[in-house]
């Protein structure tokens, strides 16, 4: 990498956090300006991701961008690799649709939302970025600062009492990562994570277990943050009650505190941990499995489509986390294109619920689902023309909304059937790889449950497909603009992209899973890389 590219590394953290810095004095009523400049900057943010991910893929070492010139384990070190290069594309990505979203009306609905919009996604990179736990815990804290006033942003009391909540129960996970970083430094002396992968198989027993100690009370702040099961009780009340957009990008937030897990996970607690290797192994598939079951039954139980999408993100998280929990390197991989779809599809579907609820009446849904149990008396009093056009808004937010359901589901041929077989065929050594593993009690309930949580969601999308577009009782078509509809069908297309050039990114999320497997030579090259003009 030249030294002009080098600098690159830290453009996805400064970028945002000036233009966001930059609008805050600028006036409300100069919007448009805000959202031109923001959408400018997220623009910019994306297309840096796509080079800095194709600057991953061309080189097996990991690019180190030292931090005032210090080299680790004693400065600041952000650190690209290929999992972290993934990250960064799928968050601009999210954020360029949700922004552009947002333009049409929803950036209007209260103040500073491109500032804070733009913070967040600075909290979000360079919680991908960073390579030591204590700028893990800065950039936490800038992301969920951010997302804070997002979630308040817009009006109404449930909006309000959603946020207050996801308020309080963040405060609570930040105080546990902070005793948890406090027990890791106490016992280390260190908070870079390629240097506690090399130091943590020498400790003595008893700095091994301050060590795990505080891994598992930093845990619990990640879990929380991820939704696993109980700990996921505050999640589909502050998801259903964001707006739209803030909704849609919150949908990565739930894969920050599963990129930390898996992170350390393989590089800290991996096979060159010694007697820590494994750890805490047991209680992600315990919980992920819990997760799956909780979210299946909140999927079918579900009658607002903005809870079923919520619950959707916990089926999601347990996924992830049971895959990661099972302990098979081969499934890594396809919980890495798992984790891109899924995301893809449930901030699609954020977006699409506002604009097939649009102009609904409040009670439309209660009225439905009491003609669903006890008939409608009067269904035979009156018959509809036979042959009646479906208005063209209506057909494409059908077609968008069939997607949705397809790859929720996981059903052929979009990407989130391509997803679960690829997670299946690591689990059942499918890929030739290495041999084939035994296979478990857990692992075959990982299946079942699987297999049931894409039940649930055909089930649950069917009813409310068959409720909203086949037997509405409400004929008013709702006005839906060109800026509005654009992000969503962009993001199924991106699944759709997923599903045709499966083979192409299966190859780079292999990769990037092997990278993950080799934990010595990622701390090889951040502890060793040279100082600048040194």
């Amino acid at each position: 990498m030249t030294n002009w590219m080098h600098h690159l590394l830290i453009l996805p953290i400064l970028l945002p956090l000036a233009v966001g810095a930059a609008m805050i004095p600028i006036d409300e009523r100069n919007r448009s300006l805000k959202a031109m400049l923001g959408f400018a900057s997220t623009l910019a943010l994306f297309i840096l991701s796509v080079v800095l991910m194709r600057i991953a893929s061309s080189s097996e070492a990991s690019s180190v961008y030292q931090l005032g010139n210090w080299p680790a384990p004693f400065g600041i070190v952000l650190v690209l690799d290929r999992l972290s290069a993934l990250m960064l594309c799928l968050t601009s990505g999210l954020a360029l649709a949700a922004q552009s979203y947002s333009i049409a009306r929803w950036h209007t609905a209260g103040h500073h939302f491109h500032s804070l919009f733009q913070l967040l996604i600075a909290g979000l990179n360079g919680s991908f970025l960073t390579g030591d736990l204590f700028n893990l815990f800065v950039f936490f804290e800038m992301m969920l600062a951010a997302s804070y006033g997002l979630l308040l942003h817009g009006s109404g009391p449930l909006r309000v009492k959603a946020g207050l909540h996801y308020v309080a129960i963040n405060l609570a996970a930040s105080s546990l990562f902070l005793i948890g970083v406090s027990l890791i430094y106490g016992a280390t002396g260190t908070l870079n994570m390629a240097d506690l992968s090399t130091k943590l198989a020498a400790l003595s027993p008893q700095d091994r277990q301050m060590v795990e100690v505080g891994a598992g009370v930093l845990g619990v702040a990640f879990l929380v943050k991820a939704g696993m099961w109980p700990l996921s009780f505050w999640l589909p009340t502050a998801y259903s009650a964001a707006t739209p957009p803030v909704a849609a990008v919150f949908a990565v937030l739930t894969k920050v505190g599963i990129y930390v897990i898996l992170r350390l996970s393989l590089l800290v607690f991996g096979a060159n941990a010694g007697a820590s290797a494994g750890f805490g192994q047991p209680v992600l598939l315990a919980g992920g499995l819990l997760t799956i079951a909780f979210g299946a039954i909140g999927v079918l139980a579900s009658q607002a489509m903005g809870r079923l999408a919520a619950y959707s993100v916990l089926v999601s998280s347990g996924t992830l986390l049971a895959a990661i929990g099972l302990g098979h390197p081969s499934m890594i991989a396809g919980a890495l294109f798992y984790l891109v779809s899924s995301t893809l599809t449930i901030a699609a579907f954020f977006l699409l619920i506002e604009l097939v609820e649009r102009g609904r009446d409040a009670g439309a849904d209660v009225l439905a689902v009491t003609m669903e149990a006890y008939g409608d008396a009067d269904e035979d009093e009156e018959e509809e023309e036979a042959g009646a056009a479906i208005p063209g808004t209506m057909a494409i937010l059908g077609l968008c909304f069939c997607l949705c359901a397809l790859l929720l589901a996981g059903l052929p041929p979009l990407s989130g059937f391509v997803a679960k077989f690829a997670i299946l065929g690591g689990l059942f050594g499918l890929s030739g790889a290495e041999a084939a593993p035994a296979i478990s009690a857990a692992d075959w309930t990982y299946v079942t449950l699987l297999i049931v949580s894409g039940l649930a969601a055909m089930i649950a999308m069917n009813r409310v497909g068959i409720r909203t577009f086949w037997t509405s009782i409400e004929n008013t078509v709702p006005r839906v603009v060109v800026i509005e509809i654009t992000p969503v069908a962009v993001l199924l297309a991106a699944c759709i992209f997923l599903s045709l050039q499966a083979g192409p990114i299966m190859g780079y999320m292999q990769a990037t899973a092997d990278s993950l497997m080799n934990p010595a030579g990622y701390a090889e090259h951040v502890l060793s890389a040279p100082r600048a003009g040194g």
